[in-house]
Order: structure tokens, then C-alpha cells, then sequence
């Protein structure tokens, strides 16, 4: 069996009140609280990162798929294309 291993953490004092209170509510130590709040914030952001990565992977198919079609059938429109993506990213995302 692994030994646990404290954390000391640091709270306002009003965030202490709403972690006593949820933890009576529950009827559990505030430190089992704490646990289970890391333990969801933790699993919740490896799903919300695993949903990122899906997006992102169709995101790109799209964009290599888009690109093959306008070589194919449109490639007078690539350059325009390109310059208008790379206005509307230095314009919307501050990016160039």
C-alpha cells in the first residue's frame, strides 16, 4: 500500500467557509473534499484535452482535404486563399 504524502494549501478565507460547508454537506473531512475536487478537475481536463486533440485532428483532415480539392479544381484561387487566411489570422488571432 502507497503512503500518502500532505500538501499544505493555502486558501482565502472564504473559499475555507465554502469547503467546510460542502464537506459537512457531504459529510466528509474538507481534506477528502480537496481530494475529490483535484481527482475531477484532473480526469475532467484529460477528457476536455482528449476532445482538443479530436478536434484539432479534424480540423487539419479538413484543411488538407480542402487544399487538395482547390489544387485540383480551383489552383488559380490558392494564392488569394493563403493571403486571405493569413489577413484574417493576423486580424482575428493577432497572429502571423
Amino acid at each position: 500500500m502507497k503512503t500518502s504524502r500532505p500538501y499544505t494549501l493555502r486558501v482565502p478565507h472564504d473559499l475555507r467557509e465554502r469547503i467546510d460547508a460542502q464537506a459537512e454537506r457531504q459529510r466528509c473531512l474538507p481534506s477528502e473534499l480537496i481530494r475529490r475536487a483535484v481527482v475531477h478537475y484532473l480526469d475532467g481536463h484529460q477528457r476536455l484535452s482528449d476532445s482538443e486533440l479530436r478536434h484539432l485532428r479534424v480540423a487539419e483532415y479538413t484543411q488538407v482535404a480542402l487544399d487538395a480539392i482547390i489544387r485540383e479544381e480551383h489552383p488559380e484561387l490558392r494564392d488569394t486563399l493563403v493571403l486571405e487566411t493569413d489577413r484574417r489570422m493576423e486580424r482575428y488571432h493577432g497572429a502571423r
